[in-house]
């Protein structure tokens, strides 16, 4: 008795539903038929309305132009033809959307009676997800302005690398003013080869250059330059290289500037190499492999084919794959030679158990072991370039971003000496300012690098590598004692007793004093080398580099908030720098001059 009820019910409902679509089709084409009718309507009206507007222009025309006659009859014909053409082409339209609404009308009586009911939803076209930018820089704030009288020491390694001024390169190149943190004065005033004159022999590896002049943002201040130059060793004389190539090819490195880049830099790093050197390959992603064991860096066809062959993909555990690198560096591990974990990637480290620090505690044992590491850097949304910074400094390399096949030549190929090989380790400057000379000093750059004071006569604390023929260049903002424009009020209990007390035991010829502490490659003892800056009674002329670095520290500075740079403009570090281009054979200084003009157009 219930089933039959249930199908007398379940009949009832599809009769119903099939009256509902069928009175909803009829009112459907109801509601097509009247909107064609409009349509018609309004069509010939407006050729009612053209047949007017026609009739009284031709009526205005012949009150001023009475040699115009008015419509034929022929000409009546063709109007009239042309209006009942247009409405017999509507009533075909008509009846052609009719024939439609028919047909969707049987569909809708049929979709009434099938039983599972009809759904209807609207699907949007996909949207692209917009990719987000996790680029990490380290905090990077300007060295405060020091007073003398109580801080008279500044104390830092000379770690450099060119890795922030490429990168400022390739965002501007991007249409974009880099953030503030990506800026590294430092970077950018060691980026450009300066004329310093080079040591003649190995044994005392470097020689200490200083100038003095005016700041070109402020005549009240003095810049004090301190450049270092290292012993030249031609490539044909550098030692053997243990080399092994970590390379990143988890997913984030598919891109054109990463992956393809790098296996193109690395391509010519090996077309420098011969019998005496070798190569390793090891590749990291989801899980690291080796993909080239040790090879004679004359091979250039199995180096060549192992690279060409990489591809991206996965994602990135570069832990393991550091591990497993200096493995292989220590199985293959060349006595007196240049033993070198190279790596090269984004820096997205994403997967893997061990915590960013054990992998730093990691990279500075082998350091300890005669085992250096180089970072390389590569691509951009994801780019961490603080880690690839703090593993470099860490593991006793040098950092370099690879912004292009250029970038790539300068580091890799023209700079190799500077590179790989090593005529010094645990660099440190100090520089001693007299308080009868100099009131306040501000070091530009160099944040990352400071060393408390007494690290500088500590031989157990770690410093920078320096590399042959390698320079370092620094610049301090001085403020001489004699002007009375200073940052910093004077004290008003110690300045007096201070300088009463002193008087007698500093020389009042020198500006500063200059130490340079080093250790040679294979010792663990120190050596010093020391020197006065002597105070310039007169204005002398300055060289081309001394006033292009101060341009290139100036756009530094603009570029990182312009907080000590007072009213200099971008417009007066481009005058500058082009008064002092000197000799530029490579072009970096006609490049950085486009630069400075492309910023000022972003600002």
């Amino acid at each position: 008795m219930s089933s039959n009820l249930q199908q007398k019910a379940n009949q009832e409902m599809k009769q119903n539903a099939k009256q509902d679509f069928q009175q909803e089709s009829k009112q459907s084409t109801q509601s097509i038929n009247q909107s064609m009718k409009r349509g018609v309507v309004l069509r010939v009206e407006k050729y009612r309305l053209t047949l007017l507007s026609t009739a009284i222009l031709c009526g205005l025309t012949a009150c001023n132009q009475t040699n115009i006659e008015p419509l034929q009859g022929s000409e009546k014909e063709v109007h009239t033809e042309l209006l009942e053409q247009e409405m017999m082409a509507d009533r075909q339209v008509s009846q052609q959307l009719q024939k439609q609404s028919r047909m969707q009308s049987k569909q809708l009586n049929y979709a009434a009676l099938s039983s599972a009911p009809v759904s209807s939803r609207v699907i949007e076209p996909p949207v692209a997800a917009e990719k987000m930018n996790t680029e990490n820089y380290s905090v990077s704030l300007s060295n405060p302005v020091k007073q003398v009288n109580s801080n008279p020491l500044s104390t830092f390694s000379v770690d450099v690398d060119s890795g922030s001024y490429s990168n400022m390169r390739r965002f501007i190149n991007h249409g974009q003013l880099p953030p503030k943190d990506a800026v590294r004065e430092e970077a950018f005033i060691n980026y450009f080869n300066y004329q310093y004159s080079t040591p003649e022999r190995i044994d005392t590896p470097f020689k200490v250059h200083s100038e003095v002049a005016n700041a070109p943002w402020n005549n009240q201040r003095q810049l004090l330059k301190i450049g270092i130059k290292g012993f030249e060793i031609a490539k044909a004389d550098l030692k053997a290289a243990n080399l092994v190539f970590l390379l990143d090819v988890s997913g984030s490195m598919n891109a054109a500037d990463k992956l393809p880049l790098l296996k193109t830099s690395l391509t010519m790093l090996t077309k420098q190499l011969d019998e005496n050197d070798s190569v390793a390959i090891v590749v990291y992603a989801g899980a690291a492999g080796v993909v080239l064991p040790a090879t004679a860096g004359n091979d250039q066809q199995t180096i060549t084919n192992a690279l060409n062959k990489l591809a991206a993909g996965g994602s990135t555990n570069g832990a393991q794959g550091i591990e497993l690198a200096y493995q292989i560096a220590q199985e293959n591990f060349k006595e007196g030679g240049v033993n070198r974990v190279i790596l090269a990637t984004d820096g997205d480290f994403n997967v893997g158990t061990q915590s960013i620090d054990k992998l730093k505690e990691m990279i500075a044992q082998k350091r300890d072991t005669g085992i250096a590491l180089t970072t390389l850097g590569f691509g951009q949304g994801n780019y961490n370039d603080a880690l690839m910074e703090q593993l470099a400094n860490i593991g006793n390399g040098q950092h370099a971003y690879i912004d292009n096949i250029n970038e790539a030549r300068k580091v890799l190929v023209d700079e190799i000496s500077s590179t790989m090989q090593i005529i010094a380790k645990d660099v440190k400057i100090q520089v001693e300012f007299n308080p009868q000379q100099v009131a306040e000093y501000r070091l530009i750059g160099y944040q990352n690098r400071l060393l408390a004071n007494e690290d500088f006569n500590n031989d157990n604390v770690d410093a920078a590598e320096h590399g042959a023929g390698h320079t370092v260049t620094a610049l301090y903002e001085i403020t001489l004692a004699k002007t009375d424009n200073k940052y910093i009020d004077e004290s008003r209990y110690q300045t007096n007793a201070l300088t009463e007390t002193s008087t007698d035991h500093l020389n009042d010829q020198e500006l500063a004093y200059v130490k340079v502490r080093y250790k040679q490659p294979n010792s663990d003892v120190s050596q010093l080398i020391s020197q006065p800056v002597m105070v310039v009674d007169k204005v002398t002329k300055q060289s081309d580099d001394f006033k292009f670095a101060s341009a290139v520290a100036g756009f530094a500075q603009l570029l990182k908030g312009a907080k000590y740079t007072g009213q200099w403009q971008y417009q007066d570090v481009i005058n500058l720098a082009v008064e002092s281009k000197g000799e530029d054979p490579f072009g970096y200084r006609a490049e950085f001059i486009q630069l400075v003009r492309t910023a000022s157009a972003l600002q």
